[in-house]
């Protein structure tokens, strides 16, 4: 999805993989006579080394993983090389890049059982992909910052557009951004033909736009670690997790983004299908939140407490349906382009 996440985890943000690179995170090397699968995924995937070592203790079968970049990368790459795919699962798709996996016949069936609860997240009706975890993307905020230029918080998406937040927003590229496509998506969805209005307006009121997530978050935005001169932007809801509360999340500002698992196609195998539950089940989706940032979507996964205030789960993002975004995603970032950038 991805980059991604948010920072007490930034370290995940910086870690950048070479596309095609191995990066192994399941212990020492697998025996000559176990099974491997190879798991092809972005590069904000993290999981706690002795996670994958269970599994393997549990299985039999040691992971392989591989991150191939960022989340529409991955997707790339999963296109360009399905006739002989570079490995045998993938994570990491999301909603914003589904169909055009799906459209290309990356993925097979996948017949293992769906984790209880993510049936909700369903983006595919013949069963090629299992939902793995949900990260809405959304506006956040400083309070401190903004109170001392005596400034009432925003309250919505309008409130960026008001002359009184000039030049306070920064947010990411939708053409080079997960987030900042997400965000472009939450306009669309909200102002339906309005949107591009709306973006004539944000870029009337200076807003910033940065190629992705670590230069708008960890730079510009004052309520990271940067302490930048801009007290609006454009991240996660988990986002204020990190910062102990100190910022806020716009909850109706959020774009839903679920990311999703599957079998590439020509490698089901019990083995394949057995890593795909694994993504599912209970130990992996405690491993979400603290590892990569994001929400589990198996039913019945505790938060870590800290979220429980600063970081609930949005109960009604805005969302698009995977065919639309798929019809639309590639204008609508054209039409950006001539609007924002000119």
């Amino acid at each position: 999805m991805r980059s991604r996440r948010v920072l007490a985890s930034v370290a995940v943000f910086l870690t950048a993989a070479a596309v095609s690179s191995a990066c192994s995170l399941g212990g020492p090397e697998p025996e000559a006579d176990s099974r491997t699968v190879v798991l092809l995924t972005h590069d904000s995937f993290a999981v706690r080394p002795e996670v994958l070592d269970a599994f393997r203790a549990e299985s039999g079968i040691h992971v392989d993983v591989r991150k191939l970049g960022d989340a529409g990368k991955l997707v790339s790459q999963l296109v360009l090389t399905k006739a002989n795919p570079l490995g045998d699962v993938a994570f990491g798709v999301d909603n914003t890049f589904a169909s055009r996996a799906l459209n290309n016949d990356v993925f097979t069936e996948y017949t293992g059982p769906v984790a209880p609860g993510a049936e909700r997240y369903d983006v595919d009706d013949t069963g090629r992909l299992a939902p793995v975890d949900v990260g809405d993307v959304c506006v956040n905020f400083d309070p401190a910052a903004l109170a001392a230029k005596g400034l009432p918080e925003p309250t919505g998406l309008a409130d960026l557009i008001d002359p009184r937040f000039k030049g306070l927003t920064v947010v990411e590229d939708p053409a080079t951004s997960s987030p900042g496509l997400a965000f472009l998506l939450a306009t669309v969805a909200t102002f339906d033909d309005g949107w591009t209005g709306y973006w004539q307006s944000l870029r009337d009121n200076d807003v910033k736009v940065t190629s992705g997530w670590e230069e708008a978050y960890t730079q510009d935005f004052s309520g990271s670690s940067g302490k930048g001169p801009r007290p609006i932007v454009v991240s996660y809801a988990s986002s204020p997790a990190a910062e102990g509360g100190a910022t806020k999340a716009l909850l109706n500002t959020c774009f839903r983004q679920v990311e999703y698992a599957g079998v590439l196609a020509g490698k089901a195998t019990d083995d394949t299908t057995t890593v795909v539950e694994f993504l599912q089940s209970e130990k992996f989706q405690a491993e979400v939140a603290d590892q990569m940032y994001v929400y589990p979507v198996r039913e019945g996964v505790a938060l870590p407490a800290a979220w429980q205030s600063a970081a609930p789960l949005p109960q009604q993002p805005t969302t698009l349906a995977a065919d639309e975004i798929e019809a639309g995603r590639d204008g609508w970032v054209n039409q950006w382009r001539s609007l924002v950038q000119g």
